[in-house]
């Protein structure tokens, strides 16, 4: 299907293109456009491992000056900005070298997709979890991220069902409001986020509030309402409301899961083990996500039940019951890696065959040769 996308963020339209048209320029006409969006994952996700090495538990923030040495802030806006550059440069580098594939839009998104969630891990490092004084819980760190995600969730259930991408306002606001929050950090230290900013407020509750309003009264709807519009002009991909809400269900089931074990863990698996927590809910998600957009791309349904929500109803059903008890920390780690590892092979593969069958290298703007 041909791949279209609207922005109508002015943020966005008057601000960034400017910006990455200029950008665009020196690109050389020789590296593929899927080198500038995996470079740009990459950078995320080593910055992501440098932070979690100075900040495993959240905690690092929270004691005054705080203890990640200023420069991982400057090279966390730097990684940052490169990612946001790198993301938006992409699909136009793509055009520019005539090389737009199906293979890298889905390539393009399906990052997205996971480093939408690590994007938020990062962040997290720069206000710490609740110490009492200051911070941020863990269960609202839970909450933020669910709430990202769903987002994330419902422009691609939206094209799902519209054929069009309609590229959330959020996400240049985002980039924006981190890159800000980095470089703040870098330069006055962690203690700004300890101090109240606006009666009584602190810049994360402030930050929390926008991203709800934000969420449930701006692009939720506007979700709702693109997707009513497409039905009165009779332009929907899906006419029953089954085929339309399909896709929606497993992350739904998932999230349920992943609420339940939070809340009934014996041993609170959230307080004990926020990083390796957090970081399986945005894989797990990640990879629900993918075989969405994979289905709207070649116009196939979706399966009702991801087959990830079967090993994990049985991981939370025997934590919950107290089966593991004290192994849940070591089942929570196995099943971390697991779920990860099976996310890598997951994009590995798809990209392979993707790669075969469009007879383009995924790295490189040569032809395959034909066998």
């Amino acid at each position: 299907s041909q791949y279209s996308a609207v922005d109508t963020n002015p943020l966005s339209v008057y601000i960034m293109q400017p910006i990455w048209n200029k950008i665009i320029k020196i690109v050389p006409l020789w590296i593929a456009p899927n080198l500038l969006t995996f470079s740009g994952f990459v950078m995320i996700l080593f910055n992501y491992f440098l932070i979690s090495f100075y900040d495993w538990d959240y905690t690092a923030s929270g004691s005054s000056p705080g203890l990640v040495p200023t420069w991982v802030w400057l090279f966390s806006a730097f990684t940052t900005f490169c990612a946001y550059a790198l993301d938006s440069i992409d699909g136009k580098h793509a055009r520019r070298t005539q090389s737009s594939t199906p293979l890298g839009e889905l390539f393009d998104h399906g990052l997205d997709s996971w480093a939408t969630s690590i994007f938020v891990l990062s962040f997290f490092s720069v206000c710490s979890r609740d110490n009492g004084k200051t911070g941020v819980s863990v269960y609202t760190m839970y909450i933020y991220l669910s709430i990202v995600l769903f987002n994330f969730m419902c422009s691609h259930w939206e094209k799902y069902n519209t054929g069009v991408l309609f590229l959330p306002w959020g996400y240049d606001i985002s980039q924006v409001v981190l890159i800000a929050a980095y470089l703040l950090t870098s330069a006055v230290g962690v203690e700004v986020w300890q101090k109240p900013l606006l009666l009584g407020y602190y810049i994360t509750d402030i930050l929390v509030i926008l991203l709800i309003g934000f969420s449930l009264f701006l692009s939720f709807p506007q979700t709702l309402y693109n997707i009513h519009r497409a039905h009165l002009k009779k332009t929907l991909k899906n006419d029953s409301l089954y085929e339309g809400l399909l896709p929606l269900v497993s992350p739904l089931l998932l999230f349920i899961l992943l609420t339940v074990w939070v809340v009934l863990s014996p041993s609170n698996i959230l307080a004990k083990q926020p990083r390796l927590f957090l970081w399986m809910v945005g894989v797990a998600f990640s990879n629900v996500i993918c075989k969405v957009i994979i289905c709207q791309m070649s116009g196939t349904r979706p399966e009702l039940f991801h087959w990830f929500l079967f090993p994990l109803a049985l991981v939370v059903y025997a934590a919950i019951s107290g089966l593991l008890g004290w192994m849940e920390e070591a089942v929570l780690a196995v099943f971390t890696a697991l779920v990860t590892a099976a996310h890598v092979h997951y994009g590995v593969c798809v990209g392979r065959q993707l790669s075969e069958h469009l007879n383009i290298y995924i790295f490189s703007l040569k032809k395959r040769v034909q066998e």
